[in-house]
């Protein structure tokens, strides 16, 4: 398949384009710097030169191709619009593939998330199944915003286009991770000298390794049905405190709690505060089986174990 890769050159993109040419797809990755196309081309993709802001070429290149892997974000919009911003220009980018690729049946996949607003009401883990989901407080507002998309992405299946979510866990890890939340949680700790973990620490993250989430998107884009939601989640449940005690014993630190009543203010976790207390057990049992998914890379405390998160001084 010829297939146009949006967010070619972050953290999951080099993983996703370098399983796709492995598997004999040829790969068209969008690029807006000359780094970037350096590096898609290194990787042996052909290079198209554009932007997320230019909904026309992101159609005519979608058109031309046999699928589409979405993974760019407009990050640009964080600093003056946050995530709401980010979440409206997805949205437009998304309504325009529609437009391209409408009764083509061509696949169309996209990154999601996990975090989705109402799984920690449901009292199990959430599955491929569940939708996302309105929520209540400040940041489950901004996520609903990010679900919009999501449902439009699914929505478009029945525009005659095989489109699908690939939900995407809290700590996705690999040697080549320089700005994920694992690495943000280990810089906080050795600014403040502590590991902090919210209230008693129970409530639970999921990981899965930048390789093994490639996989996925390279699945849900060879058979994966349209409308459908997949979880490129290794590890479904493991409770945070678990994951505060390996950064502290690795950089020979306390853990310790920070109680659930100051969370909220200025302090340890900081804008983190709201993503740290997240509750996400999921299931990963039906994009097993139906898309055959099994993960093969280290997990996340195998990978701490590595040395690349906590290189010598």
């Amino acid at each position: 398949m010829q297939v146009f890769v949006t967010g070619g050159t972050g953290h999951s993109g080099p993983y996703v384009i370098s399983d796709l040419i492995a598997a004999g797809h040829e790969v068209t990755a969008l690029a807006r710097s000359d780094t970037a196309a350096a590096q898609a081309a290194t990787l042996g993709a052909k290079v198209r030169r554009g932007n997320l802001e230019d909904l026309d070429g992101l159609k005519e290149a979608a058109a031309a191709s046999d699928g589409v892997i979405h993974l760019g974000h407009r990050q640009d919009l964080l600093p003056t619009g946050g995530i709401n911003a980010v979440a409206a220009a997805e949205l437009e980018i998304m309504l325009a593939y529609g437009e391209a690729l409408a009764g083509s049946g061509k696949p169309l996949v996209v990154s999601g998330s996990v975090g989705s607003p109402g799984w920690e009401g449901l009292g199990r883990p959430a599955t491929e199944e569940d939708p996302p989901l309105p929520g209540g407080d400040p940041y489950k507002h901004t996520l609903r915003v990010r679900n919009i998309v999501e449902t439009t992405v699914i929505g478009l299946a029945e525009k005659g286009i095989r489109s699908s979510i690939v939900r995407i866990p809290e700590i996705m890890h690999s040697a080549t991770d320089n700005a994920g939340f694992l690495v943000l949680l280990i810089r906080l700790a050795k600014e403040k000298g502590v590991v902090g973990y919210p209230g008693d620490g129970a409530n639970r993250w999921g990981a899965v390794h930048a390789r093994d989430l490639a996989t996925v998107f390279r699945l849900a884009l060879e058979k994966g049905e349209g409308g459908r939601s997949w979880h490129a989640i290794a590890e479904v449940a493991i409770p945070y405190r678990q994951i505060a005690d390996a950064i502290a014993s690795r950089l020979n630190l306390p853990a310790v709690p920070i109680p659930e009543d100051v969370l909220m203010l200025p302090g340890y976790f900081g804008f983190l505060a709201n993503l740290v207390t997240l509750d996400t057990p999921t299931s990963n049992t039906i994009t097993r089986r139906v898309l055959g998914w099994e993960p093969t890379q280290p997990g996340l405390f195998a990978d701490l174990d590595s040395g690349h998160y906590f290189p010598a001084d």
